[in-house]
């Protein structure tokens, strides 16, 4: 059969175009009967409805923007995915850009999305420089914005985070409690609210159980892997540390790389925790104990928080903060020796 247009399905129901128009919006205003009707026929006659087209008139693309630093990354690969679930239930589409944590690609990835591209922007943040103005353009073109994760703290807008110093405090904790007294902390970009917020968990916990710091022990990575390595191999050679704090997922696996290639025995040697969302985490060898993020959790809130913006703007506070609890898993890499 040929296709046919809303015009000739609203005909053949002997109904008008607008109350097939919002059987297929799912509105609350037409009842079961006439709505399971108007789906059958469509059925019947290979209707599809043009939500492009739909969408056009109500001025709205039904596409939320997420930005993030890396996909590569477990943590955001599951917060992406709770964020999808949301938008898909609402009837929207996603488009996911990736900064590379560069901050000249995330302010180019805003700009392009001022002409309308998405209704709304769920970012976790690339923090590369200091002035972050550019941001309150969004809010002159009432396009809403929710922060997940990785924050800016002078730009005033709905944020989902996790209890970033507990955790630290708490793995650090875990690290002293298991023997280690010379704990390096191992971290990419220092100027970022996480990355402050999780250095002073650290720095506190050390202060609590009365062991000196040391800043050679915080140890600055960087997004290679290559450098990492050198890095790693420097400090565990030159500083030789009983413990090592890894701040985000990636320096835990360069840690194993770099014990590995210097025959160094984890827990024995040295005893290794990170912040990871790493699902293989029981699997390696030896098993890695993670602070685990609730990611998914993360992404279904900060989704949640941008619907609410985009049906009911002055039902959010832009101050509003959602805290959700990470949790400190202990596997075999910090384990205790007899």
């Amino acid at each position: 059969m040929q296709n046919i247009n809303i015009k000739q399905l609203a005909k053949a129901l002997n109904l008008s175009t607008s109350t097939v128009s919002r059987a297929f919006r799912d509105n609350s205003d037409i009842n079961k009967e006439t709505k399971e009707r108007i789906l059958a026929k469509a059925k019947e006659f290979h209707y599809q409805p043009n939500h492009y087209a739909s969408n056009l008139r109500e001025q709205r693309s039904k596409t939320i923007a997420v930005i993030v630093p890396e996909l590569a990354n477990n943590f955001f690969s599951q917060a992406i995915h709770g964020i999808e679930r949301v938008a898909r239930e609402k009837g929207y589409h996603i488009l996911i850009y990736a900064t590379g944590d560069d901050f000249e690609k995330e302010v180019s990835f805003i700009q392009h999305l001022h002409n309308g591209r998405a209704d709304g922007i769920i970012m976790s943040v690339s923090g590369e420089a200091n002035d972050h103005t550019y941001l309150n353009e969004l809010a002159q073109k009432r396009l809403p914005l929710v922060f997940f994760d990785r924050v800016y703290e002078d730009i005033i807008t709905p944020r989902v985070i996790t209890n970033d110093y507990q955790s630290s405090f708490s793995a650090t904790q875990h690290l002293i409690k298991q023997g280690c007294k010379r704990i390096a902390y191992l971290v990419i970009n220092k100027t970022l609210s996480i990355g402050h917020t999780r250095m002073q968990g650290y720095l506190d916990a050390l202060e609590k159980y009365k062991i000196p710091f040391d800043d050679q022990l915080v140890v600055d990575c960087s997004n290679s892997y290559k450098e990492n390595n050198t890095i790693l191999k420097k400090m565990l050679k030159q500083l030789k540390p009983d413990g090592v704090f890894t701040s985000v997922e990636r320096l835990a696996f360069a840690t194993y790389y770099a014990c590995y290639d210097l025959d160094i025995s984890i827990p024995n040697e040295v005893k290794v925790i990170g912040f990871s969302s790493l699902e293989i985490a029981p699997l390696l060898n030896p098993s890695l104990t993670t602070i685990t993020q609730p990611a998914t959790c993360i992404g279904i809130e900060a989704a949640s928080l941008l619907f609410k913006m985009l049906e009911n703007p002055d039902a959010v506070n832009n101050n509003q903060m959602v805290v959700l609890d990470s949790k400190l898993v202990k596997r075999k890499s910090t384990e205790k020796q007899a």
